[in-house]
């Protein structure tokens, strides 16, 4: 990918657009579709439905027997993993490279969720996928970014580097004792 001077400020408003449409997608169904509700898109394939969900990914953690320490104990968690891909995202997003991008993806999905739990104490899903006879759990745009954002981590880290990639360089940015070889 190409260098920018710095481009953290555009990998976070990234980041803030991912949460800006999750909020929208998000509050646009609960205006819209009922909960348990469903808008067919694609008959057999594709539907908008408005569930709430108190667990994890794939409604992980749903039916407990403490739901308030669930509720917080994800938030947590989730307040833990945003913080530390910030805290990543700014340390390797000198340069843009497919790592940032995929970084800023995550973090704005951590924060499009985190921000379900803490105001509503569930998170809203309403994309509902069918394949053939298996229904998809249903998740929202925040789950995409943190999915995508995963499945380019994983792409990035099998791609092989070399000497000479810029990821394999260190940051000009960084000052070094030793000498400057000279130029011919």
């Amino acid at each position: 990918m190409s260098r920018l001077r710095d481009p953290r400020g555009w990998l976070l408003a990234l980041s803030a657009l991912i949460v800006v449409l999750d909020r929208i997608t998000k509050y646009w169904v609960g205006k819209h579709v009922g909960i348990g509700d469903v808008i067919v898109v694609i008959p057999r394939f594709f539907a908008i439905s408005h569930v709430m969900n108190p667990g994890a990914a794939f409604s992980m953690f749903s039916y407990t027997d403490h739901p308030e320490r669930t509720r917080w104990l994800l938030t947590g968690f989730s307040l833990v993993v945003a913080l530390a891909v910030f805290i990543i995202l700014m340390r390797i997003g000198r340069r843009l490279t497919l790592t940032a991008v995929s970084l800023a993806l995550v973090l704005g999905g951590a924060i499009g969720n985190v921000w379900d739990r803490i105001a509503y104490g569930t998170v809203v899903d309403f994309l509902e996928v069918h394949i053939v006879r298996y229904h998809w759990p249903d998740f929202n745009l925040a789950d995409s970014a943190i999915v995508i954002g995963g499945i380019l981590l994983l792409l990035d880290s099998l791609r092989p580097r070399h000497p000479d990639h810029p990821a394999s360089q260190p940051d000009s940015d960084q000052h070094s004792d030793a000498p400057t070889p000279p130029v011919s």
